[in-house]
């Protein structure tokens, strides 16, 4: 069994999908319905406005941590983080991992991307 959607509560819709059109646009999503994107290989993210107190991501709280994409080439995250930036959003510099290529982004409420091109050999999880 596969996962095949995250849902995704934001505290300001309008301004999470200013950033989401862009990040899923440069990860080969596309949007199907308001608020909703899928890949080509049925996996979806669908956002909702988060409710009225409630608590923002924070770093080293419980819960989910960060999302995880696979780059095909350092090009491809070097490509990326410039797309962003350009796009008017904060992007941290292009870090190493051993010898991969890591961009570690963060949407508007602080849910954290990570996008990686991994050097052969090094796990996608440690």
């Amino acid at each position: 069994m596969k996962i095949d959607h995250i849902t995704l509560y934001v505290s300001n819709l309008d301004l999470s999908m200013a950033y989401y059109r862009c990040l899923l646009s440069q990860l080969a999503f596309t949007q199907v319905r308001e608020h909703i994107w899928t890949d080509e290989h049925g996996f979806f993210f669908q956002f909702a406005q988060a409710h009225v107190g409630t608590h923002p991501y924070q770093r080293f709280a419980a819960g989910m941590n960060h999302l995880g994409f696979k780059a095909k080439s350092v090009q491809q995250v070097e490509d990326i983080r410039q797309f962003m930036q350009t796009a008017g959003f904060v992007v941290p510099d292009i870090q190493r991992l051993g010898n991969s290529h890591a961009l570690f982004m963060q949407d508007p409420d602080g849910i954290r991307f990570e996008i990686t091109c991994y050097a052969e050999g090094e796990s996608v999880v440690d």
